[in-house]
C-alpha cells in the first residue's frame, strides 16, 4: 500500500475540488496510450500496453486439454495477474496479492461476460478435446489504472494470438503446425476506471490519485453497446448520479479505445 504525504493529500484534493489535476488533464480525459502488439515472439500472442507511465505485458499460452464437465463443446479460459516487486515498491515477491487476485479476476470476468472469444469454437472434440487459453498478465511499471491497462493488453494480445490448425483422426487429436489461424473474437470489450474523491468522479486515475481515492468504479463495455463488468473499490459509497455520469462517460470513450487496439 503507497502512503501518500498529508500535503500531497490536501493538494490533490485542492485541485479536484477546483476542478484542476495534477498533469492538467480534464476530469474525462485518459493519459497517452500506447499499444503494441505482438512483442514477444516465442508466444502464440501478446501486447504490451502503456497508460501513461502504466505498463502491462500480456501473453497468451494455447493449450490443449479437456472440457469442464459441464461445457463439453466450450474452450477453457484461465486468467492471471503478476505483479512484479520491480514495478512498485509496495508490490512484493510471492504468492498473489489480493489486489493481483481482483486484477485477474476483474480482467477475466470483461473477457467472459463479453463473450470476447467464441468458445464453442475451440472445440476439437466435445467432452474429449478443447484448446485452453492461458492468459499471464506482467504488471511491469505502475503509475495507476491497472484495469484499463490490462483489459486493452488482453484484447490486443488475443487479437494477435495465433492457433495451430487441429482435429481428430481416430482418437488422437492431429496438431498441423504449419498451419495456423486467429483466435475466434466475435465482441470486443474495454474498461474504463473512475475514482471518486470528494464529489468528483476522475477518469483513469494516475497513482497519487488511486492513493487517496474513497470510491473506485471500473465499467466493460462491449464494441456492441453493452455492459459486460462492474467492479466497486474503495470504502466510500457512489451515489447513483455518480454511476450514472460515470457510465455516460465510459460509453463515450470506449469507441476509442477500441479503435485504438485495432490501428496498433
Amino acid at each position: 500500500m503507497n502512503i501518500i504525504p498529508e500535503i500531497t493529500r490536501e493538494s490533490i484534493t485542492y485541485l479536484i475540488n477546483n476542478d484542476q489535476r495534477e498533469d492538467g488533464r480534464s476530469f474525462d480525459e485518459y493519459r497517452d496510450i500506447v499499444i503494441e502488439p505482438g512483442i514477444i515472439s516465442k508466444a502464440e500472442g501478446s501486447a504490451r500496453v502503456k497508460i501513461g507511465k502504466t505498463q502491462v505485458i500480456v501473453g497468451i499460452k494455447p493449450q490443449l486439454g479437456e472440457p469442464f464437465p459441464d461445457t463439453p463443446n466450450v474452450g477453457v479460459l484461465m486468467t492471471n495477474g503478476e505483479m512484479l516487486p520491480m514495478a512498485d515498491p509496495s508490490f512484493e515477491p510471492g504468492p498473489p496479492s489480493e489486489a493481483s487476485v481482483e486484477l485477474a479476476r476483474v480482467v477475466d470476468r470483461g473477457i467472459r461476460e463479453s463473450e470476447m472469444v467464441d468458445l464453442e469454437k475451440l472445440c476439437i472434440a466435445p467432452g474429449k478435446k478443447v484448446w485452453m487459453l492461458f492468459i499471464d498478465l506482467h504488471i511491469i511499471d505502475f503509475d495507476g489504472n491497472l484495469f484499463d491497462t490490462a483489459t486493452l493488453a488482453v484484447l490486443s494480445a488475443l487479437k494477435n494470438t495465433k492457433i495451430p490448425v487441429a482435429k481428430m483422426e481416430g482418437d488422437e487429436v492431429v496438431i498441423d503446425e504449419e498451419n495456423t489461424m486467429d483466435l475466434p473474437i466475435r465482441n470486443e470489450t474495454a474498461m474504463c476506471t473512475f475514482v471518486k474523491i470528494g464529489d468528483k468522479m476522475i477518469l483513469d486515475p494516475a497513482l497519487s490519485e488511486e492513493s487517496i481515492l474513497e470510491a473506485r468504479l471500473s465499467i466493460g463495455i462491449t464494441k456492441s453497446g453493452g455492459i459486460c463488468a462492474m467492479q466497486k473499490g474503495g470504502d466510500a459509497s457512489l451515489t447513483k448520479e455518480n454511476i450514472l455520469d460515470a457510465v455516460k462517460i465510459a460509453y463515450s470513450k470506449v469507441p476509442d479505445l477500441l479503435k485504438k487496439v485495432e490501428s496498433a
